[in-house]
């Protein structure tokens, strides 16, 4: 008898444990321009995997390192086979994020894949549609058009890179910087943001002293699809102490899509 009851509590526990309890959520996780995942996403990697979430902090092209050795396809292409390893290892729900660059990458990958239960973009970086980063990079976005007009989209060259006010000379091939770099392409995050295949919930972490903080909401995240779980989020902080700051709030907008 006593073995029928406790069988009978542990059955009505299970079907009482909430959502969130009984699902897995793994996050794929981005690091900025010519970073690491050692670097500004790290405490936010520890909060998640605190919270027992499934996170992938896959070195991506622009990191350091990488130096731009594949086109932002191929950068999509990877994010899905780190997808398919949280399934793996049991993820149930999917989150893309990323920090800067990766921020960028994680729009990008909701207009280009989709398929997935959260976009999270902090500090979200690498602008080659606006103003100033648009007209620094323009000689090298009009050089790389040149060659790839001649039929040397394939050949290396020397092109450059801007990185909060930082400049960089990379050495890539025509098609690969085109990719990152054209100012209609899928670095530009306004056009990602509104090609998101299905209303996805989107969490924009914006630091007040970030220099995309002025551009508010209206840039890109007001032009994603709507859903009821988006969040637009100011936090006080500078763009690299982003992903620190606000590591508490991103992991608990994340395990609110589980609910």
């Amino acid at each position: 008898m006593q073995v029928i009851v406790r069988w009978c509590l542990f059955a009505l526990l299970l079907v009482a444990a909430p959502a969130s309890a009984q699902e897995r959520i793994g996050v794929v996780l981005m690091h900025g321009k010519w970073g690491t995942a050692g670097g500004p996403i790290q405490p936010l990697a520890d909060t998640l995997r605190a919270r027992n979430f499934l996170v992938a902090t896959p070195l991506m092209p622009w990191g350091r390192g990488r130096d731009y050795d594949a086109g932002y396809p191929q950068a999509i292409e990877q994010v899905n086979a780190e997808i398919r390893k949280l399934r793996e290892q049991g993820a149930t729900r999917i989150v893309v994020a990323g920090h800067s660059f990766g921020a960028n990458a994680a729009l990008a990958y909701g207009a280009s894949a989709g398929g997935i239960d959260g976009i999270a973009a902090l500090a979200p970086g690498h602008t080659p549609d606006l103003g100033g980063f648009r007209k620094r990079v323009s000689p090298s976005v009009e050089k790389a058009r040149g060659m790839i007009a001649a039929g040397k989209g394939d050949e290396r060259a020397s092109f450059e890179d801007l990185n909060q006010g930082k400049t960089a000379t990379i050495s890539t091939t025509p098609h690969t910087y085109m990719s990152y770099f054209d100012p209609e392409g899928l670095g530009a995050m306004p056009r990602s943001a509104a090609a998101i295949k299905t209303p996805t919930p989107l969490l924009w972490v914006i630091g007040t002293s970030d220099s995309l903080h002025s551009a508010g909401p209206e840039y890109a995240f007001g032009r994603a699809p709507a859903h009821a779980k988006s969040k637009y989020l100011v936090v006080e902080s500078d763009h690299v102490g982003t992903p620190r700051v606000a590591a508490a709030d991103t992991a608990s907008w994340i395990d609110s899509l589980a609910r």
